[in-house]
């Protein structure tokens, strides 16, 4: 199921939250939203989840309108908000229960859902335990049972990771990569790019209300692109003599390390093929940023 958006625009008074943003989301991908602290992320997603009404511009789930259509889209999507409420007296079966409810879901059916998205989302052991005692991070991951609760085929997920620990973050990318895997299409908005890197296909990189940029995740750095490499020697004086001899710019950082800056892949491969061949003794080549990075920060330069 296609998620289309172009041209959208969303104000509130005075303030312009979304200027104009355009971007596709496929089914079997994770397409990644990115970008700095009021550049209308969630804005967007609160209209793609029908929540929201665009000034202007067009939205298309699936060839569905979500302003006219909402009720079809709703039953077609798995809606995870950066901040949700919880119904603190009920135990976290009974959340999934009432939300299957509102969907009519049968009971046997929700019953079985429920068991299912518990072990998804490693909820089990914590199943007959009231909402209110629950971390920030098991409500994130109950949040992520709550919006598969409808076997959505589109999911929208604002900062899903947020108050996560390192082990449930690396099994929530697993959890998405299996989703896309599945079909579905997921949107997902994360400050944490790092862990955007990792389970994203393309990213959609906004600022300022404006759809700047989409960056194919996991393939090469554009040959225009700066990027830092960190080198490592078990002759560091020797690997500075030789960079400077070749003009390669180069600044010390902690850790023994070496970073350069070097346009594109191919001159990264090329800068280390001649460091091997004329007897530098490398112990490691590595970016000092992902490429998403790199994109993201290139694409935000005027923020400085």
């Amino acid at each position: 199921m296609t998620l289309e958006v172009e041209g959208v625009r969303r104000a509130f008074g005075d303030v312009l939250a979304v200027d104009s943003i355009s971007l596709t989301a496929r089914p079997g991908e994770v397409t990644a939203l990115i970008g700095p602290n009021g550049s209308g992320k969630t804005t967007l997603l609160l209209m793609l989840a029908t929540l929201l009404v665009p000034d202007q511009g067009t939205i298309r789930v699936d060839g569905l309108d979500p302003v006219t259509q909402p009720a079809q889209v709703r039953a077609r999507i798995g809606w995870m908000p950066d901040g949700f409420g919880t119904w603190d007296a009920l135990t976290v079966r009974e959340v999934l229960h009432t939300v299957a409810a509102a969907y009519r879901i049968a009971p046997d059916v929700a019953r079985a859902r429920t068991e299912e998205l518990l072990a998804t989302v490693h909820l089990s052991d914590l199943a007959d335990r009231r909402a209110r005692v629950l971390s920030r991070g098991q409500k994130q991951r109950l949040g992520l049972a709550r919006a598969l609760v409808n076997d959505p085929s589109v999911l929208l997920l604002d900062e899903p990771a947020s108050g996560l620990d390192p082990r449930s973050r690396i099994e929530l990318r697993d959890v998405l990569r299996g989703l896309a895997a599945q079909g579905r299409t997921v949107l997902v908005s994360s400050h944490i790019l790092t862990e955007l890197q990792e389970v994203a296909d393309r990213a959609v990189i906004v600022a300022r209300g404006r759809s700047l940029e989409t960056q194919e995740v996991g393939g090469h750095v554009a040959a225009t692109t700066p990027a830092a490499y960190r080198i490592s020697s078990l002759d560091p004086e020797r690997l500075g003599a030789w960079l400077a001899d070749h003009h390669v710019p180069a600044t010390r950082v902690g850790g023994g390390l070496t970073e350069v800056h070097v346009l594109g892949e191919e001159n990264a491969a090329r800068l280390l093929a001649d460091l091997v061949r004329d007897g530098v003794r490398v112990t490691a080549f590595t970016p000092s940023q992902g490429a998403l990075e790199t994109a993201y920060l290139a694409a935000t330069e005027d923020r400085r």
